[in-house]
This record gives structure tokens, sequence and C-alpha cells, in this order.
């Protein structure tokens, strides 16, 4: 019997170790090069290198640690019974609910400590808020968070994060400063602490009452020039979907879909065979239609405060390319265990439309090319006529797809991961098809208002400003780019931070007017969102349902006079109350078939409309 390396030891005493914080003897820990994540009493952690350097042991031992201390501490039911519904809201919600369980390790064991310190290290290394140079731009769960480690555990904020603490250091302890000692005696009475965090997120504005909506939308416009702007709140949103802590963003099922791992990769490579050149890229601009029915009307009742902090910008201008590579390998993780369904789907899909693609042939006719098929009947029958074939076309027109994709902080977790790997397995379909692919997706550069808000404050708050926002259009892949050159940009959509509020209107206007200068005969717009439009800072001062009056107003636009065919699923929302063609998943696992499934319907129907 081999004896065992140092790496195997260690492998079997943190395991043990894990077991016996958690108080579960079935706990397992894989090991792996993917994000560290948990299922469960499933634990997937770093592994070190075979030498165990101090300091990737020291980050194994932290995640373990923090998995086994949330396994054993956390109610997980209880935690969901009173989550606030607005996302940045439920995300410091889970993020205070991290630093509660970790504590009550960290304080008893110095060790646990140490190993949680290393766990957070690695953690900020994604972070925007190592980047923020502004208010703005601070993640505020990640602020709040390590401001209450600071309080709650002793732990000092890191060196390269406290520039960016420092930024809201003073906005959040001279709102919650006094709630820091209540928090520490609750450490252990989840329910207890519970009720503080949620006092504690009403008293930073993230989350308010409903019973008077209009004093508070008049006391948030009196707020001091951008005391809050990097604390959101949704209010009118409907239905939210709900965000993962950021220990479990990169949680997924250990080993789902192993036995079938060669053969999806093949299918994979299959896809990529053959595919177009990189040639095209830079191809003409095309030529505007001369057609009314191209510009949206401006008479929809909608305006804006003021356009010039809104953003159209690709998605590596966000991001330095190393980070890009990491967050795009991210993303290929997950594919893991959906790799083998949804290549199955899009290989039906492109089976459905190359074979509308095929030509077919008129037989027996009495010119064309010789029917050498039939050249039998002549030699049994000699006094038979030559038989000769025509070709006939499949009317296909030339096509183009846009797929719109909401950004908004309440995709968090799940569905933006399947919202993207979808998106990925779309664009390479389509291409090997013959049909250019568009991926877009829409967001706000702040929460509550940014600097459209402060140039409202700074003008004396004027009445029913219109839409107050800095808004975010991201370009993922360009309609002639080729996907081998576009597949890194979905990866941004992984970033942390980056899904914040969400206005649907005029997004839906940017993507039809990309979409109607198009050259292709027929163009296809496609939206995958889970909510209504919100935007704090815009209903706190405008008429209610203000967003949504727009967006319906773009989309009955588009389905009525312009040419651009529409449709849209929403994930876990109903969308159907706005879009004519329409269809809702109450499960993101479903949003590969759903995209596939619509497409072909669209295609067919087209088809079926020629034949007729």
């Amino acid at each position: 019997m081999a004896e065992e390396s140092p790496l195997d030891t260690f492998k079997q005493a943190l395991t043990g170790a894990s077991r016996a914080i958690a108080k579960d003897a079935e706990v397992e820990v894989a090991w792996s090069a993917d994000v560290p994540g948990a299922a469960g009493n499933r634990f997937r952690v770093p592994l070190p290198d075979r030498d165990l350097p101090p300091e990737q042991v020291t980050e194994a031992r932290g995640f373990a640690d923090s998995f086994a201390l949330k396994l054993r501490h956390h109610n997980a039911g209880l935690h969901a019974t009173n989550a606030p519904p607005e996302p940045i809201a439920r995300a410091c919600y889970d993020a205070i609910e991290q630093v509660r369980y970790e504590a009550l390790g960290a304080n008893r064991f110095d060790g646990i400590k140490s190993n949680l310190v290393a766990a957070t290290e690695t953690r900020l290394s994604g972070d925007d808020i190592l980047r923020a140079q502004d208010s703005s731009e601070v993640p505020l769960e990640s602020a709040l968070s390590l401001i209450l480690r600071e309080r709650l555990m002793g732990e000092a904020i890191p060196q390269r994060a406290q520039a960016g603490v420092g930024l809201v250091r003073g906005a959040i302890e001279g709102k919650i400063g006094q709630s820091f000692p209540d928090l520490f005696d609750a450490l252990a009475d989840q329910e207890g602490f519970q009720k503080l965090a949620l006092d504690m997120l009403r008293e930073l504005d993230l989350t308010r009452p409903t019973e008077n909506p209009e004093d508070e939308a008049s006391d948030d416009g009196d707020d001091d020039d951008g005391q809050n702007e990097d604390q959101p709140s949704d209010d009118q949103q409907e239905g939210e979907a709900d965000p993962q802590s950021a220990e479990m963003a990169g949680e997924m099922a250990e080993g789902e879909g192993e036995g079938d791992a060669d053969s999806d990769m093949s299918a994979e490579e299959e896809m990529q065979e053959g595919e177009p050149g990189e040639e095209g890229e830079a191809s003409n601009a095309p030529a505007r239609p001369n057609r009314p029915q191209t510009e949206i009307p401006d008479g929809l009742g909608y305006e804006f405060f003021t356009d010039r902090f809104d953003e159209e910008i690709e998605a590596p201008e966000l991001c330095d390319a190393e980070e890009l590579d990491r967050l795009r390998a991210y993303l290929d993780s997950q594919l893991t265990g959906l790799q083998g369904v949804v290549t199955r789907l899009a290989n039906r899909l492109q089976r459905r439309l190359m074979a509308q693609q095929n030509r077919s042939w008129d037989f027996d006719q009495e010119e064309g090319v010789l029917d050498a098929a039939r050249l039998s009947r002549v030699i049994v029958s000699p006094g038979t006529a030559l038989t000769y074939k025509v070709e006939r076309d499949i009317d296909f027109k030339d096509t183009v797809v846009t797929l719109l994709i909401d950004n908004s902080g309440s995709m968090r977790g799940r569905p933006i991961s399947m919202a993207a790997i979808s998106a990925d397995i779309l664009a390479r379909t389509l291409e090997r098809c013959g049909v250019k692919t568009e991926i877009l997706g829409f967001t706000t550069r702040a929460w509550k208002g940014g600097q459209s808000r402060e140039a409202w404050l700074a003008d004396g708050k004027p009445q029913n400003p219109g839409r107050l926002n800095d808004l975010r259009h991201i370009i993922y892949k360009q309609a002639d780019e080729p996907w081998r050159r576009a597949r890194r940009n979905l990866g941004l959509m992984m970033r942390e931070g980056l899904l914040k509020e969400n206005i649907d209107g005029e997004a839906l206007m940017w993507a039809h007017s990309r979409l109607i200068y198009r050259p292709e005969e027929r163009r296809i717009l496609m939206v995958i969102s889970d909510g209504a439009p919100v935007d704090d800072s815009t209903l706190s001062v405008n008429s209610a349902g203000y967003l949504e009056a727009h967006l319906r107003g773009v989309i009955e636009w588009i389905e009525n006079v312009s040419p651009v065919q529409l449709v849209a699923i929403g994930i876990g929302h109903d969308v159907t109350r706005y879009y004519r063609r329409a269809v809702t998943i109450m499960d993101v696992e479903q949003l590969g078939g759903t995209i596939m499934e619509q497409l072909a319907e669209l295609f067919e129907d087209e088809k079926g409309k020629g034949r007729r």
C-alpha cells in the first residue's frame, strides 16, 4: 500500500474538521480549481498545490470553515421568511447573515478567525469595491460586510479595500453605528439578529415600509446631495428572484452530468468546426431603411432629465482582460452540468433551421437536369421519354437575431448565469446556420440615480423630471462579430457589482434602433427579463407606473408598426401582460430550451406564411 502524501493527509484532516464544526458526520468536501461553493452538506473548496503552500492551505480552510459554520448556525427557512424584496437590500441582508454565522466561529477560535480572513481576501479579488472611485461605485453589501467584520469579529479591513470602504463608511456608521453593540449581543439568536439587520437596512434607506409611499417619495427627494447614491430601493418591483449570497455565487451540484462529459465536449467541438472565419467584423454600415415604421414615436409621455451620463459600452471596456478571462472561465465551469442538455437543444434547433434552408427538387419535368435515378425506365422501356428535374429554392429569409438580456440586480445568481450560458450556445448555433446574432445587456451605472440625480438636485429638484438615472447599455456581441471573438465578453455578466437597476423601455428602444438598420430581411428581438422596470430614483419623483407605461407604449408600437418580430421570456415573472408573444418560466434551468423553442417557432411560422 502506497504511503499517503501530505496532500491526502491534509484533505482527510480538513474533512474531519468540517464535520466537527458543522456537527454533521455526513459532510463531504470536494476539491476543485473552480469557484468555491456549497450545496447542503457538500462543500467545494480550492485545491492547494501538492507542496501545500501555507497561504493556499489557509484559504481552503477558510472556505471550509465558513460553509461548516453556515451548516451549523444558519436556518435557511428563517432567513428567507423576512428577506427584503429589493435586490440591493437582499444582497446586504445575505452579507450581514454571513458575518453573523462566521463571527460565531471566529470569536471562539483564533484559528478559524485567521482562516476566514484568508477566505475574505479571496472573495475580494473580483469585487468592484477595489476599483471604486466614488461612493456610487461602491457595492454597498461589500462595504457593509467589511465594516461589520471589523466591528463584530475584530477583523481588520484588507488594505486594498480600505479606500473603497472609506468612501461610504461615514454615511453607513452615521446611520447605524449605534446598532453594532446590539448586533454583537444577538449573534447566537438568528431571529433577533435578523430583526436588527432589517432595522439597519431601513435606516440605510434600502428597504422601507409601504404604508405611506407618497410621504417616502417626498422624503427621498429631500436627501442630501449624493448622500445615498449607493443605497438603492426597489419598492415598485414585483416577484424578485432571490439573489445568492457572495459565497454561494459559484454553487453547482458536484458530479452532475459527469457521465456525459466526454460526449458533451465532443458535441461542443463539433459545433465549433467549420464556423465562419474572422473576416467581416468591420463590415460596411447598412443603409438606413426608408420606411416610416423605423422610428419609435416620441409621443409616449416619457422624458429623461439628462442623457449626459448615459453609457453605451463594449463589454471589454468594463474590466481588464485578465479579469474577463477569469470570469469567462467561471462561466465555463457553470456549463459542467448543463453542457449535454443545452448542446442537444442547440443541435436540435440547428437541424430544424438547416432543414428549412435545404433545397428540394421538382421531378418529371420536360427540361432541366437529367434525372439519372429514373434512367432505368428508359432501359426497361426504350420508348419512354427521358425525364428531368429542376432544383427549387426554399424561401429562407436572411435573418438577424438580437438577444436583449436584463442585467438588473434581481437577475443575480443562477438566472444571469443561465442567460449568459444560453446566449453563448445560441450564438454558436445560429452562426453555423448562417443567422447573425447580437447580444446586448441593459442596466444602470449606479444605484438610486447616480450623476443624473446629482444634477437634478443641483438644479433645484424640478417637478416631474422624467428618468433620473444613468443608463448603461452593454454590447456583448455585435451582429457581424464572429462568436470566437466575442465569447470571452459574456463572462462579464458574472462580475459582482455589474447588475443594478433596469429601465426596460429605453433598452428596448436602443436594441430596436440597432436592429432596424440591419440589412437582413427578417429581424428578431428576444427579450429575457425577470420583472417590471424598476429604478427607485425615477419612480420616487414621477407618477406611479411611469416606467411601466413607457415600456407598454414601446412594446405596442414595435408589435403593431415595426417590421421587427418581438418575443419575450420572463423568468419567474409573468411578462405576458406586456408582450403579445411571450412565455414565462418558473425555473431558470428551462431557459436554454425555451429560447431554442421560441426561435424555432418564429422561423417555422414565417415558413408557414410563405407557403400560404
